[in-house]
């Protein structure tokens, strides 16, 4: 993923909240590989909890990568592992930490089971 020069901050290196960006985005790349994107009418994810440990700041110009691995795989819940790290270096480590993604019925809010294609995808 490019970094794009919009992302800087008045430090001149990524900001922060952009990390959010880049992990949202990885995550919905990954999300299209999975059969019906893990939703339907009646059940979606959504994020529960974000932990980032912010390595070392990211500058411009550059590209990084965005690696996903599962942690945990609940009930109704997956918890997804990251990294973000240079794309050239990988062993040039920005950010790390995970995201807790949990399924709700869209009618009433309520955590729903895991739908089976995500839980094949996360086999």
């Amino acid at each position: 993923m490019p970094v794009r020069w919009r992302d800087l901050d008045a430090f001149n290196h990524v900001n922060n909240s952009k990390y959010l960006s880049y992990l949202e985005e990885a995550r919905l790349q990954w999300m299209l590989t999975v059969p019906g994107q893990g939703l339907d009418e009646h059940v979606a994810p959504v994020v529960a909890a974000a932990n980032l440990n912010y390595r070392r700041p990211i500058e411009w110009p550059n590209e990084v990568m965005i690696e996903l691995f599962v942690e945990r795989l609940g009930n109704t819940s997956l918890s997804i592992g990251h990294r973000i790290v240079d794309a050239r270096d990988t062993s040039v480590l920005y950010c790390d930490g995970q995201v807790v993604m949990v399924w709700i019925d869209r009618g009433t809010g309520a955590a729903a089971p895991l739908p089976s294609a995500v839980r094949t995808a996360c086999a």
